[in-house]
């Protein structure tokens, strides 16, 4: 075997796993129809085989191209995929239609819970990061995850005509939680290698076709069990001079997260560890003026942004699901921007019903209003309930108002089965392009997502 010279494989295949040599790189299903991409081997035909799973009829197709659109599929049926061509098979993937009100832009990446195309890494897609890369092309990234995996990959597409098809661009691995960010004209990614593992970071410098052998930052746990890095991918906010991200310490197995923020000088380089100061981690105390009361884990994944005072704040999802009030506020910490490395300092509670759940708020410019996407909770009955997917505004970030719901299976699907979640979203011109971790039609749950999919939201400041 090779050593390793970078971060990006075209796929990752782990030593003595057998694949065949074509590798089915994206499904993308329709309400009665899929369509299946694979990777070049170099020759002039290839046949795809479509097996309904519980009858055992076969269609076969034959095509000069990597890629096919296999209509006629039954709602709510599953169907294996194989791809073959002279010496080369593919691994049988499994997929199934999606369901036909379902509305969106596009699916960018598709996975079926049974499918074991990615056991070293998990089964279910997570963590969305989206981008328009300098050269004109849209990005997206989602990693695969399951409890008690390893969670160490990291799927990246690319779209060349603004969201309405996307094709395999490449892998990242180890990574997890990944976040595509630019700075000065360089395409970046900043991850943890695994759950829990060491914050990495590493370049591209084609357009996110390949990357670099990444920098540690810091060294985490790499254990589900024992406290290390945790973040989500939320975009940095450049201010006062540096570049700077949300991130946390600690486990779930632990029972709380303390939170904590990284920075580096904008003029310095990213990729230089040196460049990097980090803050002390703050931990959660129930004793804190406007909290809930109860019992809470406190906060994970938070997002930054400055506000009318002129301060940058980290402004953190909450956990309220045992506390009186169970849902409704989100907590904002103060960063020390004068002190990169001193410790976050809690500075008051946000009214916002979507704090159990993974949001991002940006700042539109042109109209002087933050916007944020989240899983709006509308009762206490259920406030895990991911189901209902809305758009909300404020003048000062601090009292909200909704503008739209984007998406609303409240009376189509019980909480367990349906989630629209971890939305990461930027605003281009009059439009939201969004990224969405969803799961419908089959999902192993509503946290356990099999579909990363595309929504672009048309003229929102008119909604």
């Amino acid at each position: 075997m090779k050593p390793v010279t970078s971060w990006s494989y075209h796929p990752y295949n782990p030593p003595l796993r057998e694949d065949g040599g074509i590798y089915i790189c994206r499904l993308a299903p329709s309400a009665d129809a899929v369509r299946v991409e694979w990777t070049d081997v170099g020759e002039e035909v290839y046949t795809v085989t479509c097996t309904h799973r519980a009858s055992g009829t076969v269609r076969t197709f034959t095509v000069r191209a990597c890629a096919c659109d296999i209509t006629g599929l039954a709602a709510d049926e599953d169907y294996e995929i194989l791809v073959t061509a002279g010496r080369y098979y593919s691994r049988k993937r499994l997929v199934r239609p999606c369901p036909a009100d379902f509305v969106c832009d596009a699916v960018v990446k598709y996975l079926h819970p049974d499918d074991d195309v990615y056991d070293f890494s998990g089964r279910y897609l997570c963590s969305p990061s989206i981008l328009r890369h300098p050269d004109g092309h849209l990005l997206a990234a989602m990693d695969v995850f399951c409890a008690k995996a390893p969670q160490n990959l990291e799927l990246i597409f690319r779209s060349d005509d603004d969201g309405k098809t996307w094709h395999y661009l490449s892998e990242l691995y180890p990574c997890f939680w990944g976040r595509l960010f630019l700075h000065r004209g360089k395409l970046y990614m900043l991850s943890c290698s695994t759950e829990y593992g060491d914050l990495l970071i590493g370049r591209s410098d084609d357009g996110g076709r390949s990357f670099t052998v990444p920098t540690v930052l810091l060294r985490g746990a790499c254990k589900c069990d024992r406290a290390g890095v945790h973040k989500n991918p939320q975009p940095p906010v450049s201010f006062a001079g540096r570049m700077w991200f949300t991130m946390e310490w600690g486990a779930w197995a632990l029972g709380t997260h303390a939170a904590m923020v990284g920075s580096f000088d904008e003029n310095a380089d990213p990729m230089d560890a040196a460049s990097w100061l980090f803050s002390d981690p703050t931990p959660y105390d129930e004793h804190w003026e406007g909290v809930a009361h109860g019992r809470s884990a406190g906060n994970i994944e938070g997002t930054l942004a400055v506000l009318p005072d002129g301060k940058l704040y980290n402004i953190m999802r909450y956990d309220m699901g045992r506390t009186k009030e169970r849902y409704g506020l989100v907590l904002a910490y103060r960063v020390n921007t004068e002190d990169p490395e001193a410790p976050l300092v809690y500075d008051h509670a946000i009214p916002l019903p979507g704090n159990h759940s993974k949001f991002m708020i940006r700042y539109d410019e042109r109209e002087g209003m933050y916007y944020t996407v989240i899983c709006r909770i509308t009762s206490s009955a259920c406030v895990s309930d991911r189901r209902l997917l809305s758009l909300m505004r404020s003048r000062d970030c601090e009292r909200w108002e909704l503008v739209t719901d984007l998406l609303d299976w409240r009376d189509r699907a019980t909480p367990d089965e349906v989630g629209f979640q971890y939305p990461d979203f930027f605003i281009e011109g009059d439009d939201i392009l969004l990224l969405c971790r969803t799961a419908i039609g089959g999902a192993n749950n509503f946290h356990d997502a099999n579909y990363s999919t595309f929504h672009r939201i048309r003229d929102f400041r008119l909604l």
